[in-house]
């Protein structure tokens, strides 16, 4: 059995770290499509096969109202900072405020981040980039991709001599050769919150129960800690 799951890229190392023990107590696989969370919701109302959805909790919810998610489905898992990267082994630039980010972001040579118009990260760093006054100033440097894996990846292997990197917190961490700098500071900051659902077309739901417990469980808590997710701070 395959259990066909479409997330946000946040969610990407949690997922891979949970599959192998949801394999050995269930014997299903976990199929997972990610991407910015924008494209992955257009793609499960476009109709691709899914059995659990991960994206934001905005997303999610309107994908319940909708009827794309199953009413009563939805759980968080927690709350991600989009946060700045440098690559392994560059000098680690201060971000505490908007004077000292836009130092940071000013120096550098490339900037990579994820799509400015689908991903929670990129459309608020472009957003952060309009507030700080050097949008157009960084055009010519700025490096987007469409997801923020693919950024991360190739902020790893830039060619720049000081490049810097914008996205999840979660996708940073599980990016080799990528180092977290920090969140945003305060007032450009953001921390996403991400839920799973379950698919209303769910082919399997009873495995996407209970992959999705898995993801949510107390025990998993340190597990998501690790990863970049924090509790989430909801009313």
């Amino acid at each position: 059995m395959q259990l066909k799951l479409l997330s946000g890229g946040a969610a990407q190392g949690l997922v891979q770290a949970l599959a192998p023990r949801f394999k050995a107590e269930t014997g299903a696989e976990v199929d997972g499509t990610f991407g910015a969370v924008g494209a992955m919701r257009d793609a499960l109302v476009g109709g691709a096969p899914a059995d659990l959805v991960i994206l934001t909790a905005a997303l999610i919810g309107a994908l319940e109202r909708d009827g794309h998610v199953a009413a009563g489905s939805a759980a968080d898992l927690g709350a991600v900072p989009t946060s700045v990267a440098v690559r392994a082994g560059d000098p680690v630039p201060p971000i505490g405020d908007g004077d000292a980010l836009r130092v940071a972001l000013r120096a550098a040579d490339g900037v990579y981040f994820p799509d400015p118009k689908l991903a929670t990260a990129g459309i608020h760093f472009a957003k952060v980039l309009d507030a700080l006054g050097i949008a157009a100033e960084l055009a010519p440097r700025l490096r987007p991709f469409p997801n923020g894996a693919a950024a991360m990846r190739a902020l790893a292997a830039a060619p720049e001599r000081r490049p810097i990197g914008c996205t999840q917190a979660t996708e940073i961490l599980n990016t080799p050769g990528t180092v977290l700098v920090g969140p945003l500071p305060p007032g450009y900051d953001l921390a996403a919150v991400y839920t799973v659902g379950i698919a209303a077309r769910a082919a399997e739901p009873q495995a996407a129960r209970q992959f999705a417990a898995l993801l949510t469980h107390a025990d998993s808590a340190e597990l998501r800690r690790r990863l970049g997710f924090a509790a989430p701070a909801r009313a």
